[in-house]
């Protein structure tokens, strides 16, 4: 749980808050704030998408006296660090995304190697409870950096440092407390053709990864075509001053989180009971696109609030499930680093294509106001990824 935490604390604030406040400190209008938001963000995702894949690929393949996963896991809490660093001192939105994309680039790096112990260490009877507590903690983070941010605000340093450095000190404490065995020899080929596999597994050999992988892709793409751009939301949708619109996001993530873990607990346990894991996944992921339609008809925090705890409660069961689901669906267990890599491609792509698809359309069709086309592309998103997921056959 504090290895999630801390990579999750120091990427998330960024990633739903402190970017989108830097935005609207450097930008003259709403949509030039889009705009800003968009272009600092979308090619973090995108070194999201490689560095995670990569970095499950080349952690299966270390030798280090240190273990397979500890050194990428230290390596990665420094280079968030320092991509927060430049985020902070940017002048401009160019530095931004230059230090986004390392901040996302060494966190991803770490993420894989983090997630890949996971498949470690356990044993598939825990999957579902262990995929719960680190749903937990993903949520938990969230909150947490968005208390910060709020608290935080009016110091640009500050606000981008201090998740930085907490992140950086509870992935150390993970790094240093895995119990890891060390590979002595790596019997796994890494040329060219199998740098370009990194980023590949046949949907057609594998179905079910294909379609895990496609549920995961279309819930994140809902998640953050809306949570890119809360803060604009609370700003322009709501009416709210730039402070309290922080302070509500915070107060509804708040909301969020705590009805997440209540049902990231209820849901894991549930699954490893029942052995069903499909059903729990693919409604959740519907109710949280409905959730997301919802949003244009909240015309107060309240109602904002109200809204907050249904995707709260959708999250967390789809969090807590979905892990335990990719883990049976896997192609190669010995491999599981490199299979999660790709599957947290389905993670990190849409992170980056939601911003520039979400930022075209609130800039291009709702100027920066008019959040319509935005919240109806995430809920058409979020009933595709329920319609895949109940495709998959090898899991109940």
């Amino acid at each position: 749980m504090l290895g999630q935490l801390g990579i999750f604390i120091a990427l998330m604030g960024p990633a739903t808050v402190s970017i989108q406040i830097k935005a609207s400190q450097l930008a003259s209008s709403p949509a030039e704030a889009a705009s800003i938001t968009a272009f600092a963000v979308a090619p973090g995702a995108l070194a999201a998408v490689i560095f995670n894949a990569l970095g499950g690929r080349i952690s299966d393949r270390s030798t280090s006296r240190f273990g397979r996963r500890r050194p990428w896991l230290i390596v990665g809490a420094l280079g968030m660090l320092v991509g927060l660093a430049l985020i902070a001192l940017a002048p401009g939105a160019a530095l931004m995304a230059v230090g986004w994309f390392l901040a996302q680039a060494a966190g991803n790096l770490a993420l894989a190697a983090y997630v890949a112990s996971i498949a470690d260490q356990l044993s598939p009877a825990q999957y579902g409870r262990a995929s719960g507590l680190v749903g937990i903690a993903g949520n938990l983070a969230v909150m947490i950096a968005t208390w910060l941010a709020s608290v935080l605000t009016g110091n640009m340093i500050a606000l981008f440092l201090v998740p930085g450095l907490i992140g950086m000190v509870l992935v150390l404490i993970f790094t240093f407390m895995l119990p890891e065995p060390v590979l002595r020899e790596n019997r796994l080929p890494f040329n060219l053709r199998e740098l370009v596999l990194t980023f590949w597994r046949n949907p057609v050999k594998f179905p079910d990864f294909g379609l895990a992988w496609g549920g995961r892709f279309t819930i994140i793409l809902a998640s953050f075509m809306f949570t890119t751009f809360r803060v604009l939301y609370m700003e322009n949708h709501l009416g709210l001053e730039p402070g309290d619109a922080v302070r509500a996001v915070a107060t509804g993530v708040t909301i969020y989180t705590v009805t997440s873990m209540v049902a990231s607990l209820a849901a894991g346990w549930l699954s490893d009971v029942l052995g069903r894991r499909k059903i729990l996944v693919a409604a959740s992921i519907l109710i949280f696109g409905l959730a997301t339609y919802l949003l244009l008809h909240a015309d107060t925090v309240t109602a904002f609030y109200v809204v907050e705890a249904i995707m709260g409660l959708a999250y967390g069961t789809y969090i807590a499930v979905d892990l335990a689901l990719v883990l049976e669906v896997l192609p190669d267990r010995e491999q599981a680093g490199k299979d999660m890599g790709v599957f947290n491609i389905a993670n990190a792509l849409p992170q980056s294509l939601a911003p520039a698809f979400g930022g075209f359309l609130l800039a291009n069709l709702g100027g920066g106001t008019d959040f319509t086309a935005l919240l109806v592309a995430a809920l058409v998103a979020a009933v595709i990824g329920a319609v895949l997921t109940m495709f998959i056959r090898g899991v109940k």
